[in-house]
């Protein structure tokens, strides 16, 4: 799939290939590793066996054998049945290898379903078992398949931990074939995190040990596995190279499952290529097969699988039933996965068909979904849909929500909910391609293609020692000296040539792949720039809003503000008007910082000169400052929807706003003032007062009640302080603590004889030193004003 308009063009094209390569080795779980034409039991034949059966071992051991098989093939409700059957049936016999079996197979069944606390649950009864009666492969198996949960879950760490002690096992019992399936497992998770040098080393390591012990099904997977890596790459002509060279074995072998496999990866890297006749040609070729052995999870990867093709093609009908037929056969399985993958493709199909209300709620049924069951690459995708969807609804002005038309403040709200999905979006997504890896996976590739040369040359010394031994009876000594110069000097050359050939090949590779990172590299940079003019532009809008930091009056008394964003735009700012009679100053601070905190910003600022300039009483008496602080509340929880229901809107500020008399008269001077959560600081005489704000922001508030109005007497000379709390909560000094409200007032009483705009120039330089190298933490808004 690609998201457009939005992101530009987001690769989730390799989403749906990395689905299959999941699929392509769940077959390595355990330790059965036979071609499905190798195997001396069928179904048919199991079945039979247990017709005939006595209540004994034997048919515990066939009973297991049939769940195995009908896992593999998709039918998880049947294999848990006959898994359930033979647990019971083992558990009266007391034979605890077949317990631990059948806890084996119903983990498997429960992992593929994505019901991952019932599979650990399982595999974790079944090694307890196995450590019991000293059944050492299959305590290596019981860790490779609870390796292959965590894997699963995404809980990578956690799959290591498992795998590892899985392969010291079976290097310590010898067992060349569990060896290979442990690197082939560990293999699969470096490719899952994007590591693939390593990811290569660990399948090359399983590929030779599949060649010496002549394990043809384990070699075609291990060539799966390998042309999967160089097809994420973009190196599409190993990737074929590998695909057909495991394709070829499984046609050979008779492996149906295996052969269905190839042609949808094969399919895959046509697909990459925008070859679209070849990728449904090859994805049609699978599905015959899967529904020819009744492999149901095989049967909705296919159609997922050409779902994609008919999307990229704009085919949107074709498209969308292909989605569904897939889903359905998921959910009829159980394959949680799936589903998830399922909602993620028709949300997106509905999005760019002008359904971008009904695509919005399937990503939300993937999102929701993709959490319960752990799985990060779901939840990346699901992200990206919903910024897609919200971004669609908030700049497409023909579309409705289906409660009506789009209001412009639902338009806000969809595009900050857009910017906040595409940042979870960014944050699951990890940069898997740069230059250095992809130097060190031809090394590694190299590595390989040279010890199989070596070995090759290393036997052909050896079968050319044996000829010259026989010939040295019959010839003379010098010619045999002459034969073996000849040949010597022939292999040498050969063997430079050869070094010459796959050093030319190394270098075109390494410069395609190269041009594509610079490509991507591009990208992400254009990108970059788009998001920072927005902001930038919406920084133009927010200072437009905001008057100059020192607002000249005639009638104004001395007064500083110091103002400093965190980031380009602002949560905290500063709001002034001035009434007939009075001068309103306050100092707010929304929640958050940055794009979001400048968004709730906006609203203040317009809330406030809307409060101001629609009531007739600011023209007469004039509005205290608890009057315009309860209307300022009752537009938030009005305009921003806000019940306290979970999942709502909690968004809100925190205010300080004082009331001054533009023309004073003889002393005291009289100040009004209410606070929601910020205080006011006086100083008089030499000492600082603090008056305690109410404890409730402007907001939705279980115990709101009517804002306090402070009448203050003060005398001329005497200052007054509002700030936010971005100044006490700054990280510096030596010790690298908070800043604290304490060492501010100090520092407030301590200058308070000095100008303000002095005052200002030292608060400014304090926070810069006490900052030191550390990040601004948050906005900074602190007012002045000596009446």
């Amino acid at each position: 799939m690609m998201l457009k308009n939005f992101f530009g063009a987001i690769p989730l094209k390799h989403f749906f290939i990395i689905l299959l390569f999941c699929l392509s080795h769940f077959i390595s779980r355990g330790q059965k590793s036979k071609a499905r034409g190798e195997r001396s039991r069928t179904i048919d034949s199991l079945q039979h066996i247990l017709t005939t059966a006595k209540a004994d071992t034997t048919k515990v051991n066939a009973l297991n054998e049939l769940s195995w098989e009908l896992y593999l093939r998709g039918n998880y409700d049947t294999a848990l049945i006959h898994a359930g059957n033979a647990k019971q049936l083992a558990e009266k016999l007391n034979f605890r290898k077949g317990i631990a079996a059948s806890y084996n197979n119903i983990g498997n069944v429960y992992d593929s379903q994505g019901n991952y606390s019932e599979a650990l649950k399982n595999h974790f009864a079944a090694l307890k078992i196995r450590e019991e009666i000293g059944d050492k492969k299959g305590i290596a198996a019981s860790y490779n398949n609870i390796g292959n949960v965590y894997k699963s879950q995404g809980n990578y760490p956690e799959a290591f931990k498992n795998y590892f002690p899985a392969l010291k096992m079976m290097k310590e019992i010898g067992d060349k074939q569990g060896i290979a399936t442990s690197y082939n497992n560990i293999g699969n998770v470096h490719y899952r995190q994007g590591n693939y040098p390593e990811a290569l080393k660990n399948h090359f390591a399983a590929l030779k040990i599949r060649q010496e012990i002549r394990d043809k099904q384990g070699i075609a997977m291990s060539y799966n596995n390998i042309g999967n890596v160089y097809n994420i790459q973009g190196n599409y002509p190993e990737a074929f190279k590998n695909h057909f060279a495991a394709l070829k074995i499984r046609e050979e072998i008779g492996d149906k499952q295996g052969i269905a496999m190839s042609y949808n990866n094969i399919g895959n890297v046509y697909y990459n290529q925008d070859n679209y006749p070849e990728v449904l040609k090859n994805h049609f070729a699978a599905l015959k097969i899967r529904k020819e052995i009744g492999d149901k999870q095989g049967i909705a990867t296919s159609y997922n699988n050409i779902g994609n093709v008919h999307y990229r093609q704009g085919n949107y009908p074709e498209a969308l039933k292909n989605h569904f037929a897939a889903m359905k056969i998921r959910e009829e399985i159980g394959d949680r996965h799936g589903i998830a993958t399922s909602y993620h493709n028709i949300g997106n199909v509905y999005i760019v068909t002008g359904k971008a209300q009904e695509g919005k709620e399937w990503q939300e049924k993937a999102l929701k979904l993709s959490k319960e069951i752990g799985y990060k690459e779901g939840i990346k995708d699901s992200y990206a849909g919903l910024a897609k969807a919200d971004s669609t609804l908030a700049t497409s002005p023909l579309l409705r929500l289906r409660s009506g038309q789009i209001t412009p403040l639902q338009r806000v709200e969809l595009a900050m909910s857009a910017l906040e999905n595409y940042k979870m979006y960014v944050l699951y997504k990890d940069s898997l391609i740069n230059e250095e890896s992809i130097k060190k996976l031809e090394r590694e590739k190299n590595k390989y293609e040279y010890g199989q040369a070596e070995a090759k040359a290393e036997a052909e010394r050896q079968r050319q020692a044996a000829i010259a031994e026989a010939e040295r009876r019959k010839q003379q000594i010098i010619l045999w000296f002459v034969i073996a110069g000849l040949l010597l000097v022939v292999l040498f050359a050969g063997f430079i040539y050869r070094s010459y050939r796959q050093k030319q090949k190394a270098n075109t590779i390494i410069t395609q792949q190269k041009a594509e990172v610079e490509k991507q590299k591009k990208v992400v940079e254009e990108k970059n720039k788009d998001i920072l003019d927005s902001i930038h532009y919406a920084k133009r809008i927010q200072d437009a809003l905001l008057k100059t930091e020192e607002h000249v009056s005639e009638h104004l008394p001395e007064h500083f503000v110091l103002f400093m964003p965190k980031d380009i735009v602002s949560g905290d700012f500063y709001w002034t008007y001035e009434g007939v009679r009075y001068w309103y100053v306050a100092a707010v601070d929304c929640t958050g910082h940055g794009v979001p905190g400048a968004f709730m910003s906006m609203l203040g600022m317009s809330f406030l000169n809307d409060i101001v300039s629609s009531n007739r009483w600011l023209s007469a008496a004039e509005a205290t400052p608890a009057e315009i602080l309860n209307q300022l509340r009752d537009k938030v929880v009005k305009e921003l929807r806000q019940t306290g229901e979970t999942g709502g809107s909690k968004d809100g500020m925190d205010i300080s706003l004082v009331r001054l008399k533009l023309t004073q008269g003889a002393e005291p001077v009289e100040v009004q003032w209410a606070g929601a959560n910020n205080a006011l600081n006086i100083i008089q005489n030499g000492e600082l007062r603090e008056i305690k704000a109410d404890k409730q922001p402007i907001g939705y508030h279980p115990e709101s009640k009517p804002f306090t109005n402070h009448e203050i007497q003060i005398k001329k000379g005497d200052s007054i302080y509002i700030f936010s709390d971005g100044y006490a909560d700054q990280f510096g000094g030596p010790k690298g603590k908070k800043f604290k409200y304490k060492q501010l007032e100090e520092l407030l009483l301590t200058n308070n004889h000095l100008p303000m705009e002095e005052q200002k120039n030292i608060l400014k330089k304090t926070f810069s030193d006490w900052r030191g190298a550390l990040e601004q933490v948050d906005d900074v808004c602190v007012i002045g004003v000596r009446v």
